[in-house]
């Protein structure tokens, strides 16, 4: 893989450069152990030590990197919240990141919620409370002209960064506005993610803040809030920050992808449409959601044997992530023999005003292809003005019944019953998260359906035994998906994000379970999350050079995407 192995800015900038394997350091002594890339705590040899001035900064013993690992891990447990759990991981990946990403490899189930959603969501809202050390970079709308210094002073060159993952903060996990510290945490996370997934190198990625204010008062007349103290600024102005991030951005570092993540559903939909031809860029929520949605469905389709173009799905929560979704659906089923019309015409969506239709007056502009002709409802009963998802679901008979509303609870009885007296498997994913956001609880589900139901959810649920059968229950978490299609789109180059790379992430993370055994999971456990990643990897390198969209050879892409994956090991250290 053309990746540079000699880190010219790093060198300059951050004390350190790769060398045949290893590192070769201009600093010695203290510098050394705060370097986080760099320093291996108790685990630096004998000559490590006498050659970068070691000896006395530190205890004389010498462990491996497994012991260090078990102790962290003790130390880890002993921490008695979540919330205290991931300070503990903050300040771990602060101070050795080797040894951060080992002990994440090693519990990467019991830890993915700590490091990422939901825990991370707590981190954010004290972020300005806890504030401790900076990570990334922070972008300010009211110093437009700094940003190409600002990104310069993170000390990498233009052929050392793969990825950016940038975020406005403005719909954080469902919790909202977080401002500075939601932009910083929630970009920090998703890295953190992408190289426990799919060894995306730590050293090649920058976290961006993107501050452009905030509408959440708590923080405006928060003392100790660190962001910009002003309304989140809109229109022109806001599109030409981000216009002034991406040229900064792609003319600096003109090999990374771009990410976007947690945006407010308008901005989001408008940044990707305006970008996605020119830049490999990948908005997370509108995209992965609906690629790991799909690749689940694919799933059900073979475990109900009733083909995509014969589905007639309810999307209740006709939001970036719902209609994200259906667009997906609706593709997958074009692609199985339906025109885009009827495909379209197979997809009834709900959201807070009930059905869309076509003469409702707020309809956004994502939502109007969805919105059925009010003629062809004129006789549906109506509830507060609106046809609600209960009247839907009798009137359609639906064979797959979508959630993405956040309204728990949503998923009746009554409304599951008369959904799973219509078909003989009902495919029902309520995947709204955290817990207390989900349409209906998996057990409730089987029990109700008499175990017949194909389930994915968003937050992770333990198996459920019901008459003898035990149903593994898939989480339809985008970690699956992706850290992979990044990791492709990195080993290929590739000059932008298909339709048809994600269309092959899909594929390649449906095409890894077996949903012909009774109470198969429709997805991968999240603990084979690297092995997935690489297969995923591998799907998306070869639909970017089938496309001719790769700017590298793919020549043996099984091998490249193994070579691309940085291992949580520790290398060579000698001073120059």
């Amino acid at each position: 893989m053309s990746m540079s192995h000699h880190r010219h800015a790093n060198g300059r900038h951050r004390g350190y450069a790769e060398d045949q394997g290893g590192y070769v350091t201009s600093e010695g002594g203290l510098a050394v152990l705060d370097n986080p890339l760099l320093n291996k705590d108790t685990a630096f040899s004998h000559e490590e030590r006498e050659n970068l001035g070691l000896n006395g900064l530190i205890p004389p013993v010498i462990e491996t990197l497994d012991e260090q690992a078990g102790r962290a891990y003790v130390q880890y447990l002993a921490q008695p919240t979540d919330l205290q759990k991931n300070v503990f991981l903050t300040a771990l990946q602060d101070r050795n990141e080797v040894l951060f990403y080992r002990l994440l490899a090693d519990h990467l189930r019991e830890m993915l919620p700590i490091v990422y959603d939901p825990t991370v969501a707590q981190a954010i809202k004290s972020y300005s409370h806890e504030y401790r050390r900076p990570r990334g970079v922070y972008l300010s709308i009211d110093h437009v002209d700094g940003i190409e210094q600002d990104l310069r002073n993170y000390g990498l060159d233009s052929d050392e960064v793969d990825l950016i993952v940038a975020s406005d903060a403005e719909e954080i996990l469902g919790i909202g506005d977080w401002g500075v510290g939601g932009g910083a945490g929630i970009a920090t996370g998703k890295l953190v993610v992408y190289t426990a997934a799919a060894g995306i190198d730590p050293a090649r990625v920058i976290p961006v803040a993107l501050d452009v204010g905030t509408d959440n008062e708590a923080l405006l007349n928060d003392p100790l809030y660190v962001g910009e103290r002003h309304a989140r600024v809109r229109g022109k102005r806001y599109d030409d920050f981000i216009d002034a991030y991406v040229s900064v951005s792609t003319r600096l570092f003109p090999q990374a992808m771009l990410h976007w993540e947690d945006f407010g559903p308008s901005n989001g939909r408008r940044i990707l449409e305006r970008y996605t031809g020119r830049i490999p860029t990948f908005n997370d929520d509108m995209q992965g959601t609906g690629a790991i949605v799909l690749a689940a469905m694919l799933g059900a389709t073979r475990a109900c044997a009733t083909p995509m173009r014969e589905q007639r799905i309810v999307v209740f929560g006709a939001g970036t992530a719902g209609i994200g979704i259906a667009d997906q659906l609706r593709d997958a089923m074009t692609r199985d023999g339906l025109d885009r019309e009827a495909a379209t015409r197979r997809i009834w969506a709900v959201d807070k005003q009930g059905l869309l239709t076509d003469d409702l007056s707020d309809l956004r502009d994502f939502q109007v292809p969805y919105a059925r002709p009010a003629s062809e409802v004129a006789g549906w009963s109506r509830d507060g003005g609106g046809i609600r998802l209960a009247e839907v679901v009798d009137r359609v008979k639906p064979t797959m019944l979508l959630g993405t509303s956040t309204a728990h609870g949503a998923f009746t009885e009554q409304i599951v019953r008369a959904m799973a007296a219509g078909v003989d498997r009902p495919i029902i994913f309520p995947i709204s998260n955290p817990t207390d956001r989900i349409e209906a609880m998996p057990d409730d589900l089987i029990h109700w359906t008499d175990g017949r139901a194909l389930i994915a959810t968003g937050i992770p649920i333990n198996p459920i035994t019901y008459h003898g059968v035990t149903h593994a229950i898939a989480q339809a978490n985008n970690a699956l998906l992706y850290p992979g299609l990044g990791l492709g789109t990195i080993v290929s180059r590739a000059r932008r994000v298909s339709d048809g790379m994600l269309r092959a992430a899909a594929e390649a993370v449906s095409g890894l379970v077996d949903v012909s055994s009774p109470g198969a999971s429709l997805l991968p456990q999240v603990e084979n999350l690297r092995e997935v990643s690489a297969t995923v990897a591998v799907a998306v390198a070869k639909q970017a050079a089938k496309e001719n969209l790769a700017r590298v050879d793919l020549h043996d892409p099984v091998q490249q995407v193994q070579d691309a994956m940085w291992q949580p090991e520790y290398r060579p250290v000698r001073g120059e």
